[in-house]
């Protein structure tokens, strides 16, 4: 019994002695290797995706899937998006114009706080 895997097993209402009534859940075996060399097997649920990568239990190096041949399946990359800054953000909202008056006004407003005309940095 301890080398399958109980799925919704309700703790005290049967006994464990025996498999009367005990439904096990399906299983599959993934097999990873490292840079190094090393290979590991992982299991998962039998209607699990499988992941591309999967770190190593003994060394923590990432290991690839294999296919059932041994040879490392390719790992699918997909588009990478570029992130958006708060600058793309911003300028999808105003122009470079509007930008530009809205930091000379607030520019003045700042100057006129400080008592002054005088230029922030010189």
């Amino acid at each position: 019994m301890a080398d399958r895997t109980l799925r919704g097993m309700r703790l005290g209402a049967q006994s464990m002695q025996s498999e009367e009534g005990v439904e096990f859940a399906e299983r599959q075996r993934a097999k990873y290797r490292t840079d190094d060399g090393e290979t590991f097997d992982v299991i998962f649920a039998a209607d699990a995706d499988l992941p591309d990568t999967w770190e190593s239990p003994k060394s923590g190096r990432e290991g690839v899937l294999l296919s059932p041949d041994g040879t490392p399946i390719p790992i699918e990359l997909g588009e990478a998006k570029a992130a958006r800054t708060h600058w793309d953000m911003l300028l999808e909202r105003r122009s470079r114009d509007e930008l530009e008056e809205l930091l000379q006004e607030r520019l003045d407003l700042l100057r006129a706080r400080r008592g002054g005309g005088e230029r922030l940095g010189a």
